[in-house]
């Protein structure tokens, strides 16, 4: 039930995305950096950043440069923020 009510609607244009665990703020700024999404933020959490996927097709990049999920920004905006 938590994971439904985390998830990113199909209509919401800045998400939050979760890169692998094990990789450093410089391996997800660059991943995020190569999908051509706009960084709004990060986390405490240094693998979940908050951006603005590019174009129509900005979601499949995040996933193709390695992002595992995609979430609503605001519904972890009070357990992830710095």
């Amino acid at each position: 039930m938590a994971a439904l009510s985390l998830r990113a609607k199909a209509d919401i244009d800045i998400v939050a995305v979760v890169f692998p665990p094990w990789w450093d703020t410089r391996q997800v700024f660059l991943a995020a950096s190569s999908a051509n999404a706009a960084i709004v933020r990060s986390t405490s959490i240094p693998s979940i950043l908050v951006v603005q996927p590019n174009g129509h097709d900005g979601l499949a990049r995040l996933r193709d440069a390695g992002v595992w999920l995609v979430l609503d920004p605001k519904a972890i905006a009070a357990c992830f923020t710095e």
